[in-house]
């Protein structure tokens, strides 16, 4: 099952649960659409697949399946 992470990777966007911004790589790194386009080529940094739109987890699952609320940063080096 899909973490749904809360944030963007690189910038620390908000990206909840049904964000049409949110993109995840399949190890489910997870970065805002402004960010994978312009400074990660849609390219993982971290494992190099690709950066791909987020699924949407449907909401009346999420009170027993809630996304997750750990907020994950990275200084990668398009980041700075």
């Amino acid at each position: 099952m899909l973490a749904i992470r809360p944030n963007c990777e690189c910038c620390d966007r908000d990206l909840p649960n049904g964000d049409p911004q949110a993109r995840i790589c399949t190890f489910e790194c997870t970065f805002c659409a402004d960010c994978a386009e312009t400074r990660l080529g849609g390219r993982c940094p971290n494992c190099g697949g690709d950066l791909v739109l987020r699924p949407t987890r449907p909401a009346g699952k999420l009170e027993r399946f809630p996304a997750s609320t750990e907020r994950v940063t990275k200084p990668h080096a398009a980041c700075a």
